[in-house]
């Protein structure tokens, strides 16, 4: 038989492993966030639209250099639909679309989608991203695959999660 005495080192592990292992698995759970990945030749400025807690929202700018991502939303994703437009920042193109929001040149955070001219900013068409609630998404953006010579303006090569992405037709609503 045993006495009681090698047993408490014994069970002070065990009961330390136990709080280390429980620490461990509710530390901060994995960021899922928006990325774009930028697999162009050219440098890209993107700006983001999105229905916020009080009303439509637009941000910009995020810059990607080739063969790089930026993060344009940090956390769970939680609405299905996000907005983006990207401009090449060296060719001078860019992937846009017909839902239209305001922007401006300089760093902005700009709430609200209508009257942008009136208001001071620029009106900019944007493209739809379907998320398929999902909390993460990856644009992974590529140049253009046909021989077109006005650049990225076109976004035959957008692929999202390896499917082929279409900005989308509409009246921007």
């Amino acid at each position: 038989m045993t006495s009681g005495r090698p047993l408490q080192p014994f069970r002070l592990s065990l009961a330390l492993a136990a709080f280390l292992l429980a620490a461990l698995s509710f530390s901060a759970p994995a960021k899922a966030d928006l990325r774009v990945c930028n697999e162009s030749a050219n440098q890209v400025s993107i700006a983001l639209g999105y229905r916020a807690e009080k009303g439509w929202q637009s941000e910009g700018w995020w810059v990607a250099p080739a063969d790089a991502c930026a993060i344009v939303y940090q956390g769970d994703l939680n609405s299905r639909f996000f907005y983006l437009y990207i401009a090449d920042d060296i060719g001078g193109g860019a992937w846009d679309g017909s839902v239209f929001m305001c922007t401006r040149d300089e760093s902005f955070t700009i709430f609200g989608v209508e009257d942008c001219l009136a208001r001071g900013y620029e009106r900019t068409g944007f493209f739809e991203v379907d998320t398929q609630n999902r909390t993460d998404w990856t644009l992974q953006l590529k140049d253009p695959v046909n021989n077109d010579t006005a650049g990225p303006d076109t976004g035959d090569e957008m692929p999202l999660e390896g499917e082929d992405a279409v900005p989308p037709e509409g009246d921007g609503e």
